[in-house]
């Protein structure tokens, strides 16, 4: 959480999301602080948490309250649906985009994204298959793929990291048919040097829109 708070660029991420953040004034219960939702959405991300999860950590740790900025004997933490509207938010104005950027570029800033070396790579996110529902079909944008004997249905994050650090600098999402080779210079800044890919990216050189880079 120190290393978290030290490298997000905080007043930068207020500034993106506050024109569209609701100010106080309107009916119903004030919204939370922009910072206070900020804070505990990142952690949410860096943690790899549920909204109800992030929920339960805010009382369960009194570190994750120290940096979201709650005092339990004050008041209430942010609930999960409150989490959830603001993520909604987010989405609703591509604003993740925007929050990702910003804080890549602060690293790319203090040195923490070294950009020499890239690694790229693909993994599939699974989606229910069941067409038990009120559409009575799966989601149009998921796709059944195959990877070894086993087939999967779901979408496919295409990433790629920095070689150096570790840290996410792109992330692209696509079907789970689409095939890792495809996405691969997409996945690139441009200053790399060296660029590292498994055998999912065979022939990768040969690609039209890939020739001379």
């Amino acid at each position: 959480l120190a290393e978290i708070e030290a490298v997000t660029p905080w007043a930068e991420l207020e500034r993106t999301v506050a024109p569209f953040y609701p100010s106080s004034g309107g009916r119903g219960r004030p919204p939370i602080g922009l910072s206070r939702m900020l804070r505990m959405y990142v952690a949410q991300q860096c943690f790899g948490l549920s909204d109800e999860g992030i929920e339960d950590a805010l009382y369960d740790s009194q570190a994750i309250r120290r940096f979201v900025g709650i005092d339990l004997s004050r008041e209430s933490a942010p609930d999960a649906t409150t989490l959830l509207n603001f993520r909604h938010l987010l989405e609703s104005h591509q604003l993740t985009e925007s929050i990702f950027n910003a804080i890549n570029g602060h690293l790319a800033e203090k040195g923490l994204l070294l950009r020499e070396g890239t690694i790229v790579d693909a993994t599939l996110i699974a989606a229910p298959p069941s067409t038990k529902n009120k559409a009575g079909q799966r989601d149009p944008e998921m796709h059944q793929s195959k990877k070894g004997k086993q087939w999967h249905f779901g979408m496919k994050a295409h990433i790629g990291v920095d070689a150096q650090s570790g840290l996410v600098h792109t992330v692209i999402g696509t079907a789970g048919n689409v095939s890792d080779v495809t996405q691969a210079q997409a996945l690139l800044h441009g200053d790399e040097t060296d660029v590292f890919g498994d055998a999912g990216y065979q022939g990768v050189e040969k690609r039209e829109g890939n020739l001379g880079s």
